[in-house]
């Protein structure tokens, strides 16, 4: 298992790599203010085999997304972001969710180099657990070759997939960071989750992203707790993800990855712990996933990728890991016909002996400049349902097949419209689903 200290030698060594590396410039911010509104609608009808006795069921969502954020440049003294999302459903069951993801404000001072927010922030140096409520200082300076920020940051911890806050659960914290040329950032932070008294979690956390000349790129994040939840258990590694792109050569390129993780529900462990409820065992190990995999894609001819991956995953602590292979490829402008083909092919080999294929064909073409229309077709797929208020059910159904049809049409410079039809089949279940939607590009 990797060890704190081990993560924290690695963020700063990837600081120190920023500041006497190459000449870089701080990385890109955006100069001008954008903004975009969206529309959806979707409307599904799903009904059983003819031998399975089940009611057939229908429903329709209803989305409306509104993103808005002003210019970030150092001269911009006043600033502000809004990210939020409404969604409605016809079923009687489901009331209506706001969804705030960003919401705040602020102000740059002393030439930039200082800036003060406050609101709804969603702090993307620290990753999932950047979400606060309450307000942030952050320090920018000149640093080598780059700029060196300096932040803290504290409030409440926001309900962001609703309006609302969690009751009595506050977050502080702060974070280092240093930006360079090229996508160069590499972050070393740390948060403290407060539940009522306990202490429900304590994280340090980093992230790399470090170009190594112009062949390689090479991105980490991790998350470390420093003990159990409200002390409850130990701490350790419960976040890692590595990965590695190298260009071999001018059509060549090599691509690993390494993702593990432990997922602990650590706020039910510290509700129960406060409330002296008994706690499991089994709750304190978490569910560990783990999954290594790489792949090598080459440009046989002009406009026509190959590629071809191997991966050894594991779902879960307790089951058997699984072998899984892929090849595909892609070409573009067929023949100078202007069609787009792409496919995949998995195959799953599972520890026990069994194991399933799967496919993924995709067809598109430009029938205008401003219209874009694509077919595909996918067997083996994993559905992910929203069962009333209870949550996400993950059916996994091997034999399943979906065939869908997409049209992205840009009316003018700053409207498109997206349109989608889709038909899912099983040996239990057939579902259809419809999806338009419009967006306005805010000028």
């Amino acid at each position: 298992m990797t060890s704190p200290g081990c993560l924290i030698r690695t963020s700063a060594l990837a600081l120190v790599v920023g500041l006497v590396g190459p000449a870089s410039d701080a990385a890109a911010q955006s100069n001008r203010a954008w903004g975009r509104v969206s529309f959806f609608t979707s409307a599904s009808r799903a009904s059983a085999a003819d031998d399975v006795d089940a009611p057939r069921l229908s429903s329709t969502e209803f989305v409306t997304t509104f993103t808005y954020r002003s210019a970030e440049t150092k001269d911009q003294a006043l600033e502000f972001g809004v990210d939020s999302r409404l969604a409605g459903y016809s079923a009687d069951d489901r009331e209506p969710r706001v969804s705030l993801y960003e919401a705040w404000a602020g102000v740059r001072l002393l030439d930039g180099r200082l800036r003060v927010r406050g609101g709804h922030l969603w702090l993307s140096e620290l990753g999932g657990i950047g979400a606060v409520a309450g307000g942030e200082v952050e320090y920018a300076r000149p640093a080598g070759h780059g700029t060196l920020r300096f932040a803290g940051f504290g409030g409440l911890e926001p309900k962001t997939y609703e309006a609302g806050y969690f009751e009595d659960v506050r977050r502080y914290g702060g974070f280092v960071a240093f930006d360079g040329q090229r996508a160069m950032r590499s972050v070393l932070g740390y948060v403290l989750v407060k539940n009522a008294d306990a202490t429900e979690r304590s994280v340090v956390t980093t992230t790399n992203s470090l170009p190594l000349g112009s062949r390689t790129f090479l991105y980490q994040a991790a998350e470390f707790d420093l003990q159990g939840p409200a002390g409850q258990g130990s701490g350790g590694l419960t976040y890692l993800l590595a990965n590695a792109r190298v260009t071999a050569g001018p059509k060549v390129d090599l691509q690993a990855s390494y993702h593990r993780g432990r997922s602990i529900d650590a706020r039910t462990i510290t509700h129960d712990q406060i409330n002296g409820r008994p706690i499991a065992p089994k709750a304190l190990e978490g569910y560990l996933f783990e999954s290594l995999s790489g792949r090598v894609t080459v440009e046989v001819i002009r406009g026509v990728r190959l590629f071809a991956g191997y991966g050894h995953d594991r779902g879960n602590e307790d089951s058997e890991p699984a072998d899984r292979l892929t090849l595909g490829g892609w070409a573009g402008n067929v023949a100078g016909s202007g069609v787009d083909l792409s496919g995949t092919f998995y195959r799953i080999e599972r520890g026990d002996g069994s194991g399933y294929d799967s496919w993924y064909l995709s067809l598109g073409r430009n029938l205008t400049s401003r219209v874009y229309v694509s077919g595909d077709y996918t067997s083996s797929l994993a559905v992910v349902r929203f069962m009333g208020t209870d949550g996400i059910v993950v059916e996994d159904r091997p034999e399943t097949d979906r065939l869908s049809g997409t049209a992205v049409i840009h009316v003018t410079r700053l409207i498109s419209l997206l349109l989608t039809a889709e038909h899912t089949t099983d040996p239990v279940v057939s579902d259809t689903r419809l999806l338009a939607g419009i967006t306005y590009r805010l000028p």
